[in-house]
């Protein structure tokens, strides 16, 4: 699976597949793992546009990422949420960790 993604100096956004299940997730990981470390990423972005579903797996993913980005001192971002992540990320406690744009969120 290919992931898109857009850097500029010391930011990543991601656009993640329409469904982060267990395979989606752990590809995630990988790529974004590598992209953090090449190119010295401080600010992370992950665009849901295209996402309608995330299961725990992606949840786990975005919660690595968010602890890998802190160690580092970058952040994580959070962007286009649709209701129904909306609604992923607020059962498992993401915007805790994770800033979400809020124009874009369902309350």
């Amino acid at each position: 699976m290919e992931f898109e993604y857009e850097t500029k100096t010391g930011s990543l956004r991601v656009y993640t597949p329409r469904e982060i299940d267990e395979c989606a997730a752990s590809e995630l990981r990988t790529e974004v793992d590598m992209l953090i470390d090449n190119y010295q990423i401080r600010r992370l972005i992950f665009d849901f546009m295209n996402t309608e579903f995330m299961d725990s797996s992606g949840i786990g993913m975005l919660i690595g990422r968010s602890r890998k980005m802190g160690y580092s001192g970058g952040y994580v971002e959070a962007d286009h949420l649709n209701e129904r992540v909306w609604k992923i990320f607020t059962l498992a406690g993401l915007p805790k960790l994770i800033s979400v744009v809020k124009e874009e969120v369902y309350d």
